[in-house]
């Protein structure tokens, strides 16, 4: 009933409704006001606190992608969404202490490794060559869907009943989306069985070049950087859109709806990006969608007026929503699928780095004047440097085979 692939793409999707994304990026940012007022500490702090979060997230990325690499899908993730679940749930017991707010966050971005997109762009790249981007796209949209909906979850909970209750329902939400779906519609691929049987790495029949060859080369850091750039200005900036809102005089409902238009606008960016990487050589393509986040943000960051925060939201959903389906793809088309866990699995913590050193930056950036200003300023810098290191990355290494559309096609990874 499950074998045709797209039913893996569904069950990604919904994996990262809850994933780590909309939960340590974008929904902690509803917590930052409560957390700072019950428990008497400054923005700077709770937001630093949020940064070693992903900071742990970032040591356990590339561990994570290694044994993907080598071991059945669901013997990994299973265990791990559960145990991400449970150290979400566990915000709840947060007290006014400095030790045990850095232990309770750094315990959740450990094991938030599991709802970053590097499983679920492994499984799909090597289960998908004709279509990656559009599969990629689909399956990443799961961020938007969740950056969306996450944030006015957690608003409900906390408003009818308190920011501790909002923690637990996140916990259960990732049990709910990702543990049951993943258990599941994840089937393992013929070829993947049969090395498990022999006792091989399930990943030797992938085309691709070795972790080693590819790190040792520019193109990989080159992609890294550039990606890693685009996310401390952008992702870092988002976890602050609801403050930065509300001091402004908007209440928390507005500044909630205008992150919900960030995860819409996100959605839709996933799945037009996907679908265009698979017709537009991806560099270009995402260069464009640079320049639209970058108006979005001096929109967004700068107090224009009227439906200007929704308006400016909305670019920077368009243009960052794009940002996790390029890397995969470029990894992909760079490097080959062999090794994609581990190589997606260390690009993506300099992601990650970068997202923390961006929460960080601008609670302090706050702090220290009162305003967000100068944040907004160097972010429109680093973008500017990630076009230009982008565009110099040459043509694809593993092209997409042409083959001829079948039905067989549809039911089975791509051949390679």
């Amino acid at each position: 009933m499950f074998k045709n692939r797209w039913w893996v793409v569904l069950a990604s999707a919904l994996a990262l409704i809850f994933g780590q994304a909309s939960i340590m990026v974008f929904g902690n940012g509803i917590f930052v006001k409560p957390l700072a007022h019950d428990l008497h500490f400054g923005r700077g702090v709770i937001s630093s606190a949020m940064a070693l979060a992903n900071i742990a997230c970032v040591v356990m990325n590339p561990f994570t992608g290694r044994l993907l690499d080598r071991r059945s899908f669901r013997s990994v993730m299973i265990p791990m969404l559960i145990l991400f679940a449970l150290a979400t749930a566990a915000l709840s017991m947060l007290q006014a202490s400095i030790g045990l707010l850095l232990v309770l966050f750094v315990i959740q971005g450990a094991a938030g490794t599991a709802g970053t997109p590097t499983p679920y762009a492994k499984m799909i790249t090597s289960r998908f060559d004709n279509l990656r981007g559009l599969a990629l796209g689909v399956t990443l949209a799961g961020v938007g869907i969740g950056t969306a909906l996450v944030p006015q979850f957690a608003r409900i909970l906390m408003q009818h009943y308190s920011w501790r209750i909002g923690y637990i329902g996140l916990g259960c939400g990732v049990m709910v989306l990702a543990v049951i779906p993943i258990a599941i519609w994840y089937g393992e691929p013929a070829e993947v069985k049969l090395a498990k049987q022999k006792g091989h790495p399930t990943n030797q029949n992938l085309p691709g070049m070795e972790f080693k060859e590819a790190v040792r080369g520019g193109k990989f850091w080159v992609v890294t950087i550039g990606i890693s750039l685009v996310c401390l200005a952008a992702n870092g900036l988002i976890v602050h859109v609801v403050p930065l809102l509300t001091d402004r005089g908007f209440s928390l409902a507005a500044a909630v709806n205008v992150m919900g238009i960030v995860g819409f606008a996100l959605l839709a960016g996933r799945v037009l990006s996907g679908f265009l990487l698979d017709k537009i050589f991806a560099p270009v393509l995402f260069i464009a969608i640079l320049i639209l986040a970058m108006i979005g943000l001096a929109i967004l960051g700068f107090g224009v007026g009227g439906a200007g925060p929704f308006i400016g939201a909305a670019m920077v959903g368009l243009g960052v929503g794009a940002e996790h389906d390029v890397l995969a793809f470029l990894i992909s088309r760079y490097f080959g699928t062999r090794e994609l866990g581990a190589m997606h699995g260390l690009a993506f913590s300099f992601t990650l780095i970068a997202t923390a050193l961006g929460q960080s930056l601008l609670g302090w950036v706050y702090q220290l004047r009162h305003s967000y200003n100068l944040g907004f300023v160097i972010a429109e810098i680093l973008i500017v440097i990630a076009i230009v290191l982008l565009s110099c990355l040459g043509p694809y290494r593993f092209p997409e085979i042409k083959v001829e559309k079948s039905r067989d096609s549809e039911m089975t990874v791509a051949a390679h």
